[in-house]
């Protein structure tokens, strides 16, 4: 008897609803975060944003997709039992939360909500539901620490990778719209 494995989409389909979700971030971050870097403040408090160019941005969404894909690669490989996948799978569906936070605390659209309850949160749970049904979903509260280390890390890379991306400067002696 053949042990159970994930169907394809749930393991590539990660990797899909990743990309939907995050195209909308490209999208929309750099402006975003200029437009809320400009206010005076938000809730009294000095803006902790500070604004991406679409090249910081692309640049973040990239380091994160690397992840994203070498972790639906690891659950088609393996059937969807890869730890990593799995891993992968809680922490998509659980930024979710973070995602309808910043939404409400900020009182408005923020990249990536609109995304999240018509792709992110469904693929989730149904992604979780096909696992769990074919008895090869890891327990929740063993995938939390892996989990909450791969969301926090691949966050934190990707954002340090953005901001060593540095605008690019004029030359010296040139000013923008001059003809050479």
């Amino acid at each position: 008897m053949m042990a159970a494995t994930a169907p394809r989409w749930t393991t590539w389909g990660l990797l899909a609803a990743w990309a939907v979700h995050d195209l909308e971030e490209l999208i929309t971050i750099p402006a975003w975060t200029r437009g809320v870097a400009a206010q005076r403040t938000v809730l009294g408090l000095r803006p902790p944003v500070r604004a991406l160019t679409p090249l910081q941005a692309a640049t973040a969404i990239g380091v994160t997709g690397v992840a994203m894909a070498a972790a639906a690669r690891a659950g088609a490989r393996t059937g969807g039992r890869s730890r990593l996948y799995q891993c992968a799978l809680a922490a998509f569906g659980w930024h979710s939360v973070g995602h309808v936070a910043v939404t409400v605390v900020m009182r408005g659209y923020t990249p990536g909500a609109a995304t999240v309850l018509p792709v992110v949160i469904p693929f989730y749970l149904l992604a979780r539901a096909e696992l769990e049904k074919r008895s090869i979903a890891l327990p929740g509260v063993s995938l939390a620490p892996g989990a909450t280390a791969l969301l926090v890390s691949t966050l934190a890379v990707a954002h340090c990778a953005a901001r060593s991306v540095r605008p690019r400067t004029q030359p010296r002696g040139t000013h923008a719209g001059a003809s050479r």
